[in-house]
């Protein structure tokens, strides 16, 4: 039987320029908020799904889902991830899989092939950019490997997601026009209309 892996959608932030959740936001041509459609789409490759951060927004929307907030608390996105970590190994997970909840176009293939790519590098990343900066919110992390680096780095004040790269073998993902596509997020109103 495979091991458990995770899908690990984090919640963001106050949605400031946005003006409301970003995860409440239609997918195009859908009836389905990101939100519900990343649950759907990562169940459908064999993820087991969970809202990571502060997550009231959408207290009405995947009842079923499992909420995991920041640990330790107030110390942003790379906390999130340190909690969702940590969840993965109790419960006998090896790999989770970082999505943000303004990410309306990353699908279920994309999904199930990270998931079933063979690495051995503790995290799988992909860049928008040859040289840019890793996008930590479209990445694969080896849990067992990564945890105990990611706990040293957030006693020793790291906050930053490029600095905990540094840390460790990354494996770019391979660039390709769904890639692309998956990478477009969300932002601001205007983000809307591409």
């Amino acid at each position: 039987m495979p091991e458990t892996a995770f899908l690990a959608i984090f919640t963001g932030g106050a949605s400031r320029r946005m003006g409301r959740p970003k995860g409440r936001l239609l997918v195009p041509g859908s009836s389905q908020t990101i939100i519900e459609a990343l649950v759907a789409r990562g169940r459908s490759a064999g993820f087991e799904p969970l809202l990571v951060g502060e997550a009231s927004a959408y207290s009405d929307l995947v009842t079923e889902v499992e909420r995991v907030p920041d640990d330790p608390a107030g110390a942003g996105p790379i906390a999130g991830l340190h909690a969702v970590l940590q969840q993965a190994l109790r419960r006998g997970g090896s790999q989770v899989l970082s999505v943000a909840c303004d990410m309306p176009y990353v699908g279920s293939e994309l999904m199930a092939s990270l998931r079933a790519h063979a690495s051995p590098a503790p995290v799988l990343a992909a860049r928008r950019e040859a040289e840019g900066p890793w996008e930590p919110m479209l990445a694969r992390y080896a849990a067992a490997q990564v945890l105990p680096e990611l706990s040293q780095a957030i006693d020793e004040g790291c906050r930053s997601f490029q600095q905990l790269f540094r840390r460790f073998e990354v494996e770019q993902l391979a660039w390709t026009r769904g890639l692309e596509r998956a990478l477009h997020d969300w932002d601001s109103p205007q983000d809307l209309q591409s």
